[in-house]
């Protein structure tokens, strides 16, 4: 997770994502406002034994979104790193390869790197895992097409990681119109036994059909949202392991808020929630709990 040093409202990704809002606020105020959620969302989650590597990010970079790391960054079990095309220009300079050598510091072991960011000469973009979303245990990868993610980038991803594409494309309707959702993790969230996820998103039948029976063949409870509740972030979450190997479902405390009794009774069925106040870094950034966190599933030495 990375701490924020210059966080804002970020003029470049607001362009098409839909979630952002302008708090009219001085970017000091907010910046201060993020950093306080940020230390508590951090330290909820280590109360809960989940082991947390905080990254200070650095003034010189003006790097407004580098709260979201995972969007430029994906690690993997055979100890590969990914490195990810971003669309917005000033996101690009989130990548930084100190962390990388922190994990290794960490004991972590980084066998090879994969970059893909050379499509960006070509505008093409896929955002880490927030237009992947990697079922790694069965070996396919999930993407809501968009600006932010390439189909045939995204091939190529699931070609070099031997995973099964499901493909499909997810909306919201903004003034009126439906336009497509910036990230797949938004609408969506995989956990080992289950998934929370907008159905009403995906408005082609056959695609929506496609991903249900993806999700039912491989035995994973389906927990609907609606899309008002996804615009509270209800499709932004992760599980996390803590102490005791216990797995959790972490979400903002917004999202917590807008789930029905018998939603939040589905997901506990599978294990705890954590959430944590998120408000000004979704307002600002358009981002939630899942987006704040890069997950290391590289080997240890």
């Amino acid at each position: 997770m990375v701490r924020p040093v210059s966080f804002r409202m970020n003029e470049q990704t607001a362009v098409n994502n839909y979630f952002q809002e302008d708090p009219h606020l001085k970017n000091t105020v907010i910046n201060q406002r993020a950093q306080e959620e940020f230390d508590q969302f951090v330290k909820v989650l280590r109360e809960h034994g989940v082991n947390v590597i905080v990254v200070e990010d650095t003034l010189e970079r003006d790097t407004p979104d580098s709260i979201f790391p995972n969007n430029w960054v994906s690690f993997h079990e055979n100890g590969t790193v990914c490195i990810y095309p971003m669309f917005a220009q000033n996101r690009r300079k989130e990548r930084r390869e100190d962390i990388l050598d922190l994990l290794e510091e960490e004991g972590f072991v980084i066998n090879e790197v994969m970059d893909y960011t050379v499509a960006e000469e070509d505008d093409i973009f896929l955002e880490g895992t927030g237009s992947i979303l990697m079922d790694r245990v069965n070996q396919k990868a999930y993407c809501a097409l968009s600006e932010r993610a390439h189909e045939e980038l995204f091939i190529e991803f699931c070609e070099d990681f031997d995973c099964f594409p499901v493909i499909f494309h997810a909306n919201q309707t903004v003034d009126g119109k439906r336009l497509p959702i910036y990230h797949t993790n938004v609408m969506m969230a995989l956990a080992e036994t289950f998934a929370v996820i907008c159905l009403d998103s995906i408005d082609d039948k056959k695609e929506r059909k496609n991903v249900v029976e993806h999700l039912k063949m491989d035995g994973r409870e389906i927990i609907s949202i609606t899309e008002e509740q996804m615009c509270h972030f209800a499709g932004n979450m992760l599980q996390v392991i803590g102490a005791n190997d216990q797995r959790y479902m972490v979400m903002s405390s917004q999202a917590y808020k807008s789930l029905t009794d018998a939603q939040i009774k589905a997901i506990e069925k599978h294990g705890p929630i954590i959430h944590s106040s998120l408000d000004t870094i979704e307002l600002c950034g358009g981002g939630s709990a899942r987006c704040m966190m890069a997950e290391v599933f590289l080997p240890k030495a």
